[in-house]
């Protein structure tokens, strides 16, 4: 028997601040992602810091989360000779 696993939003709600994150959430016309830095949960909603800005994401959307592995640090770009 395999353990329970808390839902999406119990997961969020656990998560220390500064946990890299992937969540799943329903927009209008289908689901978007939103991959990076759990900021806040409080008050219904979460915060994730992409790469593009603060995402803030209300908990009765989500339909998906869970923790990730540390990004991969960026290769330079080379340079041709």
């Amino acid at each position: 028997m395999s353990p329970v696993q808390p839902t999406p939003q119990k997961f969020l709600a656990a998560a220390a601040p500064g946990t890299r994150v992937v969540v799943r959430y329903r927009i209008e016309g289908g689901l978007t992602d939103a991959l990076g830095l759990l900021v806040a949960t409080a008050d219904g909603e979460c915060t994730v810091r992409t790469r593009q800005a603060d995402v803030v994401i209300a908990l009765d959307l989500v339909v998906a989360a869970k923790e990730v592995p540390p990004a991969q640090s960026r290769r330079r770009a080379r340079l041709r000779d």
